[in-house]
């Protein structure tokens, strides 16, 4: 049924009012409204009651009447609705079907939409920084065995600082190079090392991927640094220091002096704090043990056993590539027993043999190092104290500083001594035909 805005005959022709329109009920649901000027509309009813009313103008094409959608009332105002089918009227009057126009408008608007997203992103993209990057490989790119704690802390303290707001397509060898200037300058030259190959990594990992290849296009700014030239000529990571006897005695009983002074002091303020007892132990299980200091702190009391004498180190607290580590074992000597009782003594009452004090967890893996360091300020290039820690030169042995990391070799170096001395009496006595 064709309906108008009222019953007077006159009226045919005539266009709707919004007032009339939303005074529709569910009753006219099927009906047609003649609004004038081709212009007719559909009502429909929802499930819940509200009416929608959808337009349509009606022309003829090829001599047949077909008919242009000019949308849906009250999601389109009457005055949008009345437009559209004007703007086909005049579409159709220079011999243009008004729908193939409008799927062609949609099309068009599409490409539009997409080539201005494609260069929103394509801006977007050349102004990522090298904080964007970072953040992008430290999450997806990088899975160090200490859960990416180191890399976190140098690009936090050195490269984020300096370089972080700079835009990738920006980034220079030179902005690198003087970071590592800076940091060989403040006399830390394996950081500087290190720092070099980490943010080579990442920028290798980078230049891989989208959308970091299109911004490194003129190449990896890393593989155009020659650290070497940076770092000091007598530089070399490979640590050679081993302790002699002497220097091994000296330091028994500076762990010794140190502690009773400060035992026997009625005042500690202004005596000097000995070397925490649990580091102490630690350096003389890892003389004795050939352990590495990580493995040692990271140890639980239930990875050692007093009654088989054995200390098991999991694959997971080992050093070597992912996949490849192995788990240990470790036969505990007299004197190795006598360390782990003593520590057992102090915090056997945690699950860790060096506990935190401040979380549920081991100490860090470098508190230890830290400790020792501190007490030979002479070989550092400090330029202001450090708070809240104890810096002198109390544990200076010789005239090379020396690290936790070094016992380990130390303590293999005797074991080849050792082995040469009794391998060496054997060859002779064979020699001289003596029964061994």
């Amino acid at each position: 049924m064709t309906r108008y805005p009222s019953d007077d005959i006159a009226n045919k022709g005539k266009p709707w009012t919004i007032k009339a329109l939303d005074a529709i009920t569910v009753e006219w649901k099927g009906d047609t409204l003649s609004d004038g000027g081709g212009l007719f509309g559909d009502v429909r009813a929802n499930a819940d009651g509200s009416i929608k009313i959808a337009f349509k103008y009606g022309f003829k094409l090829n001599g047949k009447k077909v008919w242009h959608y000019c949308g849906v009332y009250p999601d389109k105002s009457l005055a949008e609705i009345r437009k559209l089918r004007d703007d086909a009227k005049i579409v159709i009057s220079k011999g243009i079907d008004p729908r193939v126009k409008k799927v062609t408008d949609k099309i068009i608007n599409r490409e539009e939409q997409q080539a201005i997203l494609e260069r929103e992103l394509k801006r977007k993209s050349e102004s990522l920084t090298v904080q964007e990057m970072f953040d992008v490989w430290i999450a997806d790119g990088v899975k160090r065995s200490d859960g990416n704690k180191y890399i976190l802390q140098t690009f936090n303290k050195y490269i984020i600082p300096a370089i972080g707001n700079i835009k990738i397509s920006n980034l220079t060898e030179h902005h690198l190079i003087n970071i590592y200037k800076d940091v060989v300058a403040s006399g830390k030259n394996a950081t500087a090392l290190e720092l070099s190959k980490d943010v080579k990594q990442m920028l290798t990992w980078c230049e891989k991927r989208k959308p970091w290849r299109a911004l490194l296009i003129d190449g990896n700014p890393a593989s155009l640094v020659e650290i070497n030239k940076i770092l000091p000529g007598d530089f070399t990571k490979v640590r050679d220091r081993v302790l002699s006897f002497t220097e091994i005695r000296k330091l028994k009983s500076v762990f010794d002096n140190s502690t009773e002074n400060y035992q026997n002091a009625d005042k500690k303020y202004g005596v000097e704090r000995p070397l925490k007892k649990e580091v102490q132990l630690a350096m003389w299980i890892s003389l004795s043990t050939l352990c590495r200091i990580g493995e040692l702190l990271k140890a639980e009391w239930t990875h050692v056993d007093f009654q088989k004498r054995i200390w098991f180190i999991p694959a997971g607290n080992t050093k070597g590539k992912r996949g490849k580590k192995t788990d240990h074992k470790i036969y505990l000597s007299d004197f190795s027993l006598k360390q782990f009782k003593q520590l057992h003594a102090l915090t056997g009452d945690s699950k860790w043999a060096f506990p935190a004090r401040y979380k549920d967890g081991h100490v860090c893996e470098k508190s230890a190092s830290k400790q020792v360091g501190d007490r030979q300020v002479k070989f550092k290039k400090r330029t202001k104290a450090h708070q809240y820690r104890v810096e002198n030169n109390s544990l200076v042995l010789g005239d090379k500083e020396w690290t936790p990391h070094d016992m380990r070799r130390t303590g293999a170096t005797m074991i080849q001594s050792l082995v040469g001395k009794q391998t060496g009496i054997l060859i002779a006595k064979l020699c001289l035909h003596q029964s061994v």
